[in-house]
């Protein structure tokens, strides 16, 4: 590995830089054991502590993994999809809160995007999944659910529908959009929605799903989705309003 001069910044903020720059171009690939404290310590010229501070950033980020014992020692990680995705619906999270997205630019991804998965799912449909579907549209029809979990099973949903797409990229893209936008937009919208219009979108895009319908699913989703994205609209204008 090449090792980069260091300037005068904070020097374990350099070399947890420059090991991560390896790790994402792939110089330092999954499972791949790092030098110990004392080889980095030396190799940069840097004290024992510095490596040790640059070695909690790269865990912090989950890129690094330590293991005691005879074989033992700092590895790179080896992500799964589920932790990637829970990285990402946590970022998308943090920058809602920090009104990077509006509702109307969450909606147009997640219509487009959706989109192209009602179509796939609606290809080769997934019947554990359109079970999941079922049962969540029961779930979604009693007239005692909370707001709360009616949102929870809205998310759920549409989690299956995106998983019936079988797309392993679409899944992860979309999981930042499903378990981290949605519940956001979802308890903002709740109060300006009718349930009976959403359950009844659903029930239109769990049918055509289930009769290989590719274009029924799309034109439901739309439908759909128009509807939010007015309600959206609503919602904005009465927070705009009180403020």
């Amino acid at each position: 590995m090449k090792i980069e001069p260091l300037v005068t910044q904070s020097l374990a903020k350099q070399i947890s830089e420059q090991l991560r720059a390896a790790i994402m171009s792939g110089e330092l690939k999954a499972d791949d054991r790092l030098p110990t404290e004392g080889e980095l310590a030396t190799r940069y010229q840097v004290s024992r502590p510095t490596i040790r501070e640059a070695l909690k950033r790269l865990a912090a980020q989950n890129l690094i993994r330590s293991r005691r014992g005879p074989a033992g020692g700092t590895f790179v990680t080896r992500p799964s999809l589920e932790e990637a995705s829970d990285s990402l619906a946590s970022s998308a999270t943090l920058l809602a809160s920090m009104d990077q997205f509006s509702l109307s630019e969450v909606a147009d991804a997640r219509h487009e995007m959706e989109k192209i998965c009602c179509r796939l799912a609606a290809v080769n449909p997934d019947k554990a999944l359109l079970e999941v579907m079922a049962r969540e549209l029961e779930i979604q029809q009693d007239e005692d659910l909370s707001d709360e979990a009616f949102c929870a099973s809205d998310v759920r949903f549409h989690r299956a529908l995106v998983d019936g797409c079988q797309n392993a990229m679409l899944q992860f893209m979309m999981y930042g959009v499903i378990e981290a936008m949605q519940p956001v937009t979802n308890m903002v919208v709740y109060r300006f929605r009718d349930r009976i219009n959403v359950v009844a979108a659903h029930q239109k895009l769990y049918q055509a799903i289930a009769d290989s319908d590719a274009a029924g699913a799309e034109q439901a989703l739309d439908e759909l989705m128009v509807y939010l994205k007015a309600r959206f609209q609503a919602a904005q204008e009465w927070k705009a309003n009180q403020a």
